[in-house]
């Protein structure tokens, strides 16, 4: 549920606008030191809206997305084609991006949601306070390059210090940085096998052996050589402590 609930505060902004009549809440009743407390039906029907846009979320602003672009290049270098499934590569990536990011969303929920709905603070105050942990992580892996472009293509003003940058800038770049260091990693994971590769190629073309496709023989090979290094546990190692 906290994790839900960190949704329902990053759309707190767009709830949050005052009525007509300042003394009639429109989505729920004034708490006990005033702040404003949602109904339930109100919570539902944000909750079930804002559950279409989870999994946007999940792969946009979290490691998720260079986890799954170097499982996919891995197996592809394998050239077990299926296997693992696309569910599986998913699924271990989904997991192992919440595996990261939990001390962040641990710190947006103590932070944004806790005072919000204790009337401490709010749905301005609480979202603004919410994502402050959320932009010293982006923050880390955005690179400069591309924070500028994406400032550039806004035609934003220049920020005066990175805590200045808005979440608008700083997703989009945190996307691009982590496309290009999933690619670097992939293309980095491809060279061994790319050598197993040539060299059944270079055996087989030298003995005649043309009408056998090269990938027959050199699979089994790249899939040895991967259990024998324990190459799950090298990538997956290695993809974690990229981000720590």
């Amino acid at each position: 549920m906290k994790y839900l609930s960190i949704l329902l505060l990053l759309a707190s902004s767009a709830l949050a606008a005052p009525s007509s009549n300042p003394s009639i809440p429109v989505f729920g009743s004034a708490g006990a030191k005033g702040g404003l407390t949602l109904s339930t039906p109100t919570q539902i029907v944000i909750l079930l809206t804002l559950l279409t846009l989870l999994p946007a979320v999940v792969m946009s602003v979290s490691p998720f997305l260079r986890i799954v672009t170097v499982l996919h290049f891995l197996r592809q270098a394998l050239g077990t084609q299926s296997a693992p499934s696309n569910q599986v590569l998913v699924g271990l990536s989904m997991f192992l991006a919440f595996l990261i990011m939990q001390p962040v969303v641990s710190d947006i929920y103590h932070r944004g949601w806790e005072p919000v709905e204790e009337g401490q603070m709010t749905w301005e105050q609480g979202f603004d306070e919410g994502a402050k942990p959320l932009k010293a992580f982006l923050l880390k892996f955005a690179r400069e390059k591309d924070i500028q472009t994406c400032i550039e293509m806004t035609k934003s003003a220049p920020p005066r210090n990175a805590a200045d940058l808005d979440l608008k800038v700083l997703i989009p770049a945190y996307i691009l940085s982590e496309l290009k260091a999933g690619f670097q990693i992939g293309a980095v994971l491809y060279l061994p096998f790319l050598i197993i590769d040539l060299a059944v190629a270079s055996i087989t073309l030298s003995i005649g052996m043309v009408q056998l496709p090269p990938v027959m023989i050199s699979a089994p090979f790249k899939i040895l050589l991967f259990v024998l290094v324990d190459g799950w546990n090298l990538v997956i190692g290695s993809l974690l402590k990229t981000f720590y």
